[in-house]
């Protein structure tokens, strides 16, 4: 069911506008190495898609270089799609005049590449994950030095590489916003299920979040990309209506709209029947046919009585006075 929910999740992803791909950028430069401890830019997880306003569609790193460096002794606009939390962000960095460098080293890689990695859920006690201690749920695997990984089987085949072998992975820690390097031995002897005996997560459902140190959106705010929650200026009034009193804004009810009074409906004479059935209505027929068989079960007589009285029940008593009683002779004979 979960890897269906994941299909129909990556498919909705496909679909998505195209104006929301040009916002986040399909290709970028990722960050590999940052040697500036001032700049707050991380490895692996910041792509940066555009620089001075306008978006990176060249790989040529020698165009983005000579951007920068024409930058020398001013500011830098770079814009910075981070991997935690799927979010693109705008950074007014200053470019020193001596050097005319950011000191990052960068590759041009798609931002998808971001999307290849393994979400800890399950960890099975004494087993190889265990004791390499990964954490349940707030562990997230991103890669390994030992070779890329691309797609869902990557990490599976590579661990089948490893059996009874050291493993080296690049885990980052959802809780803590830490990555560290963790080393592992996949085994088949261990007792239980798997090489690795934990239970991965991999698609739409089980990328990186935000870290928890950042602020969440208080109640009432927008949490789409791009949207402001500003209000607007003037107030929404419906068409056709006259302007509203001078002083302030106000909301026009349609029901109030128009100069004409409204009258009120004829008391007299027989309802307009409505065509279709509204929800109080089936609700009410429903309960009305459960009332009739009822009655029908118990007996009971209707609510317009026809006359004829119902059948006596098993056991009647013995006829009143004056009642008229058949002869028991006459009942032999017959």
């Amino acid at each position: 069911m979960f890897n269906a929910l994941n299909r129909f999740m990556s498919r909705l992803d496909g679909d998505a506008p195209q104006s929301r791909q040009q916002a986040a950028g399909s290709f970028g430069f990722q960050v590999l190495r940052n040697t500036n401890l001032d700049l707050p830019i991380e490895p692996w997880f910041d792509f940066i898609v555009g620089i001075n306003g306008r978006p990176i569609e060249n790989p040529n790193p020698g165009l983005f270089a000579q951007e920068v460096r024409n930058c020398a002794g001013g500011t830098v606009t770079l814009g910075l799609w981070n991997a935690k939390g799927q979010r693109t962000k705008e950074m007014h960095i200053p470019v020193p005049a001596e050097t005319g460098s950011l000191g990052l080293s960068l590759q041009y890689a798609p931002i998808s590449l971001a999307a290849n990695i393994w979400h800890v859920l399950d960890v099975a006690a004494n087993s190889p994950a265990d004791q390499a201690s990964l954490l349940p749920y707030s562990d997230y695997i991103l890669g390994s030095p030992e070779g890329a990984l691309h797609g869902e089987a990557a990490l599976g085949e590579l661990v089948e590489d490893f059996i009874g072998r050291p493993l080296r992975l690049y885990v980052y820690n959802n809780e803590y916003n830490v990555t560290r390097e963790v080393t592992i031995q996949p085994s088949r002897g261990w007792g239980g299920e798997g090489a690795l005996g934990c239970v991965l997560g991999y698609g739409a459902l089980h990328r990186l979040p935000a870290p928890l140190s950042e602020p969440v959106n208080a109640p009432g705010e927008t949490m789409f990309d791009g949207a402001t929650n500003e209000k607007s200026d003037s107030a929404f009034i419906p068409a056709g209506a006259p302007p509203p009193p001078s002083g302030g804004d106000y909301l026009v009810p349609a029901q109030m709209v128009g100069t004409s009074p409204v009258s009120a409906p004829p008391r007299g004479g027989r309802k307009k029947e409505r065509h279709g059935h509204s929800p109080n209505r089936l609700i009410d027929d429903y309960f009305k046919e459960g009332e009739e068989k009822s009655r029908e079960l118990d007996n009971a007589p209707k609510g317009k009585g026809s006359g004829v009285p119902p059948p006596p029940k098993a056991g009647a008593g013995p006829p009143k006075a004056g009642q008229k009683v058949e002869d028991a002779s006459a009942a032999g004979s017959e």
